[in-house]
């Protein structure tokens, strides 16, 4: 049996501006962990699974504790989004704020911490970071997945590529929903960019403007025109 789909609380043009947004701070957050917190992702955990696989060969030159780390705290995330989702889905605004609201206060006091040398991302400090990102993204995953929109899990990318691909023109089909699926992997990559020339620079600045954009969802999620009711 297939998983229920919750109706977004806002109409479908704002629903993607929302996800599109939580997409581009998922590139923000996986520059800063794969260029300045040791080669790991944080939010997209497919690389992870294939770094701890290379746990059984020695001398392999990966971090294999940070993607550990990264591992079990998306998993942890994805446990405390499932839970907001389970026990707010009666008020799916209240849900979505609550959730998100969650993600920004956790991105907040990681920049915090690590913008005032709290947390070191050149020692251990940096797996605090790790996990932190990794909870509030696998939080953000676990409620994006809920609308079923395939191409806007927000922080993954596989299918949206294959999608591309399989329904092209050039595959015999119709090119359907093409604009959004491009329109998704340039929006992780405009944020991959942004993330990665920022991150240069100092780190913090990065989380905090990861908060900013998922804060801005948060508001659309929140406040943004309900879908006009079908006749």
């Amino acid at each position: 049996m297939g998983r229920n789909v919750t109706a977004s609380p806002v109409s479908e043009k704002f629903t993607t501006a929302a996800l599109l947004l939580m997409t581009f701070a998922t590139g923000l957050v996986d520059a800063v962990s794969v260029l300045a917190l040791g080669h790991v992702f944080v939010a997209n955990m497919t690389g992870n699974v294939i770094f701890l696989g290379f746990w059984f060969v020695p001398h392999s030159g990966v971090d294999l504790t940070a993607a550990v780390v990264a591992f079990l705290g998306f998993l942890i995330g994805t446990v405390i989004g499932g839970r907001f989702t389970r026990h707010l889905d009666h008020d799916v605004r209240l849900w979505l704020t609550v959730a998100l609201g969650t993600e920004v206060v956790l991105l907040l006091v990681l920049s915090i911490l690590a913008g005032t040398g709290v947390l070191d991302y050149q020692d251990n400090g940096k797996l605090v970071l790790i996990a932190g990102l990794a909870v509030a993204f696998g939080n953000q995953n676990a409620a994006a997945r809920q609308f079923g929109v395939q191409e806007l899990s927000t922080t993954v990318l596989t299918q949206t590529i294959v999608g591309i691909g399989v329904d092209s023109r050039l595959a015999g089909g119709t090119g359907d929903r093409e604009k959004l699926r491009y329109g998704v992997v340039f929006t992780m990559l405009a944020g991959a960019a942004v993330g990665a020339t920022m991150t240069l620079v100092a780190v913090a600045p990065v989380i905090t403007l990861a908060a900013v954009v998922v804060g801005a969802a948060l508001l659309i999620f929140r406040y943004g025109p309900a879908a006009p009711a079908r006749g």
